[in-house]
């Protein structure tokens, strides 16, 4: 086995001395409980109180060592992993994502702003919050402007809008930020927790969050006005004037939590699997490995062919244009097999 620093990234980074063979990323036994949080003991592999039975020791790598693949495929967590560069991406399984949404308790996921501080959802607590997803590679962003003349209308009336952008850098959104003269936060969500944390597939996406942090309303693909209505065909209207329901007369979108869950578009294992080799390609580009990433990024979107965070996302990323001919290929594709997005809002349930 070749030793080397490996880095090992999931909600937090750590450099560790690891080791490769074949392709394939170990990290010591004595490291795997600070790095992963799960330890191995007589009756498995164990996390807080949950254990998952492990064949046999050799299973997950020779003496002293585990191959953070075979960790993921035991425990049931995706991975990603480039040996040539020591790089292991370790992610959320689809089972944890969907209880955490089905909970309907805002994920709290906390990212640097364009203003040069951070922020997230909690930070509103005891508001009524319009968080909207958008991008610079998206259209969406012209919507800036008319979100910032609903936080003008009703800021004064327990509400606020919330930004996030999936983008790269502040750079990319600035400028937009700046010509919307926008004073609601902006986060940068470019290691997509955000995205991966409430499930966003699409940008524009829109979720409704209580003051007691609850999702009201899952995500929704909405927009500001009706400036490109020509293209996508979804009228802002109807939103828009839900929205004043609720944040003026208290009428909620929903009657009850089943509602609500009946509404929400679940991950799956190849999704879940997606966002974790997006994300080590994400690292790998970022390292100067355009090649190697590129092989990560055509990957993540074989396994989520219809994500546009992960396909349309990366088109920056790979020197292609998101509003040209790429772009396009890919909404034909989409259009083809009937324009898969989230779960129409249904009626008051």
């Amino acid at each position: 086995m070749k030793r080397v620093v490996i880095r090992v990234i999931g909600d937090d980074t750590v450099e560790i001395d690891g080791g490769c063979r074949r392709g394939r990323v170990f990290i010591p036994e004595s490291e795997l409980g600070r790095i992963t949080g799960w330890v191995l003991k007589p009756e498995g592999l164990c996390r807080d109180d949950a254990c998952v039975l492990v064949p046999g020791r050799a299973v997950l790598g020779p003496d002293g060592w585990i191959d953070v693949a075979s960790l993921g495929a035991a425990v049931g967590q995706p991975v990603a992993v480039e040996a040539t560069a020591g790089l292991a991406v370790i992610g959320h399984a689809a089972t944890e994502r969907a209880e955490s949404l089905a909970s309907l308790i805002a994920p709290d996921v906390r990212l640097p702003t364009v203003a040069g501080s951070s922020a997230g959802v909690y930070d509103f607590t005891g508001s009524k919050r319009l968080v909207v997803s958008f991008a610079s590679w998206c259209g969406c962003r012209y919507d800036l402007p008319a979100w910032q003349k609903l936080q003008d209308r009703f800021g004064d009336k327990n509400f606020c809008v919330l930004a996030v952008a999936v983008d790269e850098s502040v750079e990319a959104v600035q400028p937009w930020v700046d010509e919307a003269k926008a004073t609601y936060p902006v986060l940068i969500d470019a290691d997509r927790r955000f995205v991966d944390a409430y499930g966003i597939r699409n940008v524009p996406t829109v979720v409704w969050i209580d003051e007691d942090d609850r999702i009201v309303r899952p995500n929704s693909p909405e927009f500001g006005d009706d400036q490109f209505i020509e293209f996508h065909g979804r009228p802002s209207g109807p939103h828009l004037e839900a929205l004043q329901r609720w944040i003026v007369d208290g009428e909620k979108p929903y009657a009850s939590d089943a509602g609500v869950r009946a509404d929400q578009f679940m991950p799956d294992d190849d999704q879940q699997l997606a966002r974790t080799e997006y994300r080590l390609a994400v690292e790998l580009w970022r390292l100067g490995e355009k090649s190697l990433a590129e092989r990560h990024f055509v990957r993540a979107g074989e396994l989520a062919p219809y994500d546009f965070t992960i396909r349309r996302g990366s088109m920056p990323l790979r020197g292609q244009d998101p509003f040209g001919e790429p772009f396009f290929e890919l909404y034909r594709e989409w259009e083809a097999v009937g324009r898969p997005y989230y779960t129409e809002p249904a009626e008051k349930q």
